[in-house]
């Protein structure tokens, strides 16, 4: 649908926002509080804190992202090694798993947020910034990244067993270079080649 397509694009858009962002100005700040110690004596007290909120941000936003590109590592060595249909039931399984644990922290994260706001704390360094500001980052990030699981449980289940398994990153790569191709299938260098990812995989636990 339209409306969920719109909501996925924002929510996109905003994770990959905040994490450059944050990435970008704490280094920016950290690097400015060096060089006013080391080379004008004068250290910017509010420099420390500020810059680990905002990479606490780019971390939380970003692993956020992260859930839409399917990109958080993961060990599938016993999912290559289960028959089609049972490998999508415990893809399935984890996936609700991780979706109850991110809803809960986001709801904890949301109560814990009232409670700052209650008892009115603040910042000393940052200006007496209210601290609910920068806890603010739990309940979003963690409902963003609950929102991308329910999209991939979404595809799970409208996946066939027989396709639910991705290929490794190595494997990706090899299509690239088209060594993957079907005109390639037939090469013995190319099986070899395949056969020896496979391997590696299995050793690495998928990390590959």
């Amino acid at each position: 649908m339209i409306i969920f397509k719109m909501i996925s694009k924002t929510i996109g858009f905003i994770n990959q926002s905040i994490a450059a962002i944050g990435i970008s100005a704490g280094v920016a700040v950290a690097f400015t509080n060096v060089v006013a110690r080391y080379v004008f004596d004068a250290s910017l007290v509010w420099a420390s804190e500020l810059s680990v909120y905002l990479f606490l941000w780019s971390v939380f936003f970003g692993a956020a992202y992260c859930f839409k590109k399917d990109a958080h590592i993961a060990v599938t060595i016993v999912l290559d090694a289960m028959p089609s249909r049972l490998a999508k039931a415990m893809l399935l399984l984890s996936h609700i798993i991780t979706i109850v644990f991110l809803i809960a922290v986001a709801y904890y994260g949301y109560e814990y947020l009232l409670l700052v706001i209650d008892l009115d704390e603040r910042s000393i360094d940052m200006w007496d910034m209210p601290m609910w500001i920068p806890y603010l980052v739990i309940p979003i990030s963690f409902a963003f990244a609950a929102y991308r699981v329910a999209e991939r449980i979404h595809a799970i289940l409208s996946t066939p067993h027989d396709k639910i398994l991705k290929e490794s990153e190595a494997e990706h790569v090899l299509a690239e270079m088209g060594i993957g191709a079907r005109r390639n299938q037939e090469n013995e260098n190319v099986k070899e080649l395949n056969e020896m990812v496979k391997e590696v995989e299995k050793k690495t636990g998928g990390m590959l």
